[in-house]
C-alpha cells in the first residue's frame, strides 16, 4: 500500500499533516478507487489491518487521529489506513458513525469499534496484533 495524501482542515492535527509523515504501516485513503484497492489488497495480503473512519468535520475523529497515528510505530505487524468518508463516499456508505474502526484478519473483517478513547483502541489493537 502506497502512502497517499488526503486534504484536511488546515490545523496542526489535521489528517493531511499527521499522515505526511506517517510510518509505512500506515496509509490514507484519499478515493472509492484507493480505498477498494486497499480492500483488495487487505484480501490478498491476509495481515491483520485497522481501518479508521473518520471525517474532517468530525471533532472526535480529529481528537484520536494522533493517537491512531501514534499507535501505528507501536503496532508494528498491523497495516493501519485512514479513509475520510467524503472522500471515500461510495465504499463508505456503510458507515453510520465516526470514527469507525474495522479490524481485519485473513482478509476478512472480525471487529468493529464506534468512537473514540485511545485506551479502548490501544486494548483492540493490541487484542487484534
Amino acid at each position: 500500500m502506497e502512502k497517499e495524501e488526503i486534504q484536511g482542515v488546515g490545523e496542526s492535527n489535521s489528517p493531511s499533516n499527521l499522515l505526511k509523515n506517517a510510518k509505512s504501516n500506515l496509509v490514507a485513503a484519499n478515493s472509492d478507487d484507493s480505498l477498494k484497492e486497499i480492500f483488495r489488497q487487505i484480501k490478498a495480503s491476509r495481515s491483520p489491518t485497522v481501518i479508521n473512519y473518520g471525517a474532517s468535520w468530525c471533532r472526535v475523529c480529529s481528537q484520536i487521529l494522533p493517537a491512531f497515528c501514534e499507535l501505528s510505530s507501536k503496532f508494528s505487524k498491523l497495516s493501519f489506513v485512514y479513509a475520510d468518508i467524503d472522500e471515500c463516499p461510495e465504499t463508505t456508505q456503510h458507515i453510520r458513525y465516526t470514527p469507525t474502526f474495522h479490524f481485519y484478519r485473513d482478509g476478512e473483517r472480525v471487529d468493529e469499534m464506534f468512537g473514540a478513547g485511545e485506551e479502548r483502541l490501544h486494548d483492540r489493537l493490541w487484542l487484534h496484533s
